[in-house]
């Protein structure tokens, strides 16, 4: 490999210059080559937060790099059909496993072709290889069906959609299929079932969850719901769903861990004032501008890194630690957002 005759510094300035797509498949090359990526790109890799196991066109699936300067795709599974012959891919010993390649025809990235039976080792083979080069600090999202395959890995969060092409009524095979399973990291779900999961389910226990609810449930999910982050479309819900989550907010008594919320969409008979008057609010003076609060999304996906921003004078206050929470209504949602901060803390942002 000619790369190696240089001096060290040109290797890094070359290695530098280099797509994360390309020195991904450069790594392939020879041990050396990959240790030498490794040694040149300590702090690239660092700056990289998540990788993404997502879905692709058809049952292909993408691997790639979220919200970076762009959407960095770095490789692709698809399944290999069975007129294609050996000679049409390279193949690379990955972690034990001979694995069949192409490179993708219009930006170059490896595309990795594999019989069904076959899917299992070669995604459980790329995630240790992934492991090994960009490193164990990274968090590697696989984001699937939880009725197709999914890789159970060390270091590796689940992000499951449980979309059947309509909402579900009955939650008995879901409530089944997640007693089995390792807490998850996101779920996606539409329900119309008359009640919730059980209180003690691990449905509640997701870091994350984007649930649409059609019947009226709201007040059951924000008392046991024990993650970090939740995005709700409720057909139909009562102010007095949100005084009680309040109350048991301010009081410390539920949600302890909870960082964001946003409950679409408000009834129409709901008047705005009224409605924050009425979870007992404190407010910020009007003249000064209120800090913005976002944060890290949890589910990698959609538009943007962050939470949507809360810009509110209004604000709650935790009677255990002091802690604030912004409360907004905006775009015709509920907004909630827990800071870090104490009370006065908070208070000396505004500006």
């Amino acid at each position: 490999m000619k790369l190696l005759i240089f001096p060290y510094l040109v290797q890094k300035e070359i290695l530098e210059n280099m797509k994360i797509s390309n020195l991904l498949l450069l790594s392939f090359v020879s041990k050396n080559i990959k240790k030498l990526i490794k040694l040149t790109q300590t702090t690239r890799f660092k700056s990289i937060s998540h990788i993404l196991n997502e879905f692709g066109p058809g049952n292909d699936r993408l691997v790639c790099i979220p919200y970076m300067t762009m959407w960095d795709n770095i490789m692709e599974f698809k399944d290999r059909s069975d007129y294609e012959t050996d000679d049409e891919f390279f193949q690379l010993n990955v972690f034990g496993t001979v694995m069949n390649f192409q490179l993708h025809k219009k930006y170059y990235y490896p595309v990795a072709y594999f019989h069904p039976c076959d899917k299992e080792s070669v995604i459980e083979a790329m995630h240790y290889y992934f492991l090994d080069f960009f490193g164990d600090t990274v968090e590697y999202q696989y984001i699937g069906n939880y009725k197709k395959f999914v890789p159970h890995l060390p270091k590796l969060s689940l992000c499951l959609c449980f979309w059947t092409g309509k909402s579900i009524g009955d939650i008995k095979p879901i409530e089944e299929y997640l007693a089995s399973s390792p807490v998850l990291k996101n779920i996606s779900m539409e329900l119309d079932a008359p009640e919730l999961f059980s209180p003690d389910s691990k449905f509640y226990q997701a870091e994350s969850i984007t649930l649409a609810l059609y019947t009226r449930t709201l007040s059951a999910f924000l008392c046991r719901f024990q993650g970090r982050q939740a995005i709700l479309h409720c057909n139909t819900w009562d102010i007095l769903d949100i005084i009680e989550f309040m109350n048991r907010w301010k009081s410390g008594e539920g949600s302890r861990k909870l960082e964001y919320l946003n409950i679409g969409k408000i009834p129409n008979d709901i008047h705005r004032n009224e409605f924050l008057n009425a979870l007992g609010v404190k407010h910020i003076d009007e003249s000064t501008t209120p800090p913005t609060h976002t944060l890290p999304k949890v589910f990698k996906i959609g538009f943007g890194p962050n939470t949507d921003p809360i810009i509110s004078h209004s604000y709650v206050v935790r009677e255990s630690d002091n802690r604030v929470a912004s409360v907004s209504i905006q775009k015709k949602s509920f907004c909630f957002g827990v800071w870090n901060k104490t009370e006065e803390e908070f208070l000396r942002m505004a500006k």
